[in-house]
């Protein structure tokens, strides 16, 4: 059975950083691309990142292009999005999915993040 669980949230200054992690199970990890995405409050579900099997690519929705970095350790069954210069904008809860982009299937409880000062 397909479980993701994310952690790693919390409470960041704006101009900081968290790297968000999620551990996979209950399916092969290293065959599947993942995704990242994020709910703020009173918001509809955003697209943040994914990245393909083997980490060689991955995209980013333009809000957090060249500020976050998705990442993966398949012998961890272990994904990552390190988010660099953090914005209030940014604020929102954090889930994980196995899929590509909006083609996804199963998602965590996701782990809340939030920028303020």
């Amino acid at each position: 059975q397909l479980k993701l669980v994310e952690s790693g949230g919390g409470l960041a200054q704006p101009g900081g950083s968290l790297r968000l992690s999620c551990v996979a199970s209950g399916f092969t990890f290293s065959s599947d691309s993942m995704t990242w995405f994020r709910q703020a409050p009173g918001k509809g579900l955003e697209w943040v990142s994914s990245i393909v099997y083997d980490g060689r690519y991955s995209q980013y929705g333009g809000s957090v292009e060249g500020r976050f970095t998705i990442s993966r350790d398949n012998a961890k069954s272990t994904l990552y999005l390190q988010m660099n210069d953090l914005k209030s904008e940014d604020t929102a809860l954090y889930t994980c999915a196995r899929g590509w982009r909006n083609w996804t299937t199963g998602r965590g409880q996701g782990t809340q993040v939030t920028v303020s000062s």
